[in-house]
C-alpha cells in the first residue's frame, strides 16, 4: 500500500513536484470529493476533468502558480485551496500578448 504524503498521490490527484502549489488530476474527480490537501481537507466544489489543476494551497491574486516545479501562470483572482485552477483564473505569465484559452476558445 503506498503512503500517500511521500508518493504525490492525494486521491484522484498528483503532485508533480514537491514546490508545486497545485495538483493535477490524473483521473475525471467529481464534484464532492474529498482531497487531503497541506491545510487539511476539502471537498471538490466541483468537478475537476482529468489533467486539470486544483490549487494545493491558497495562491493570492497576482501569485505564481507552480507546476513541475516551474512557473506557468499568475493567479487574477485569490485562489482558495481546492479550487480548479485553469483559464478563469490564470494569465500566461511568459508575455503579456498571450491569453490562454480554454477548449471552447474563450479566453481566460
Amino acid at each position: 500500500m503506498s503512503d500517500h504524503a511521500t508518493d504525490g498521490v492525494t486521491g484522484p490527484f498528483l503532485l508533480l513536484h514537491p514546490g508545486d502549489n497545485v495538483l493535477v488530476a490524473r483521473a475525471n474527480a467529481p464534484e464532492g470529493t474529498e482531497v487531503v490537501l497541506p491545510g487539511g481537507s476539502v471537498r471538490l466544489a466541483q468537478s475537476i476533468p482529468m489533467a486539470h489543476k486544483i490549487a494545493r494551497t491558497a495562491i493570492s491574486e497576482g501569485g505564481t502558480i507552480r507546476k513541475y516545479g516551474m512557473p506557468i501562470g499568475i493567479a487574477t483572482i485569490g485562489i482558495t485551496p481546492g479550487a480548479h485552477v485553469h483559464v478563469h483564473n490564470i494569465r500566461s505569465g511568459y508575455t503579456p500578448t498571450i491569453a490562454l484559452q480554454d477548449a471552447d476558445g474563450r479566453a481566460g
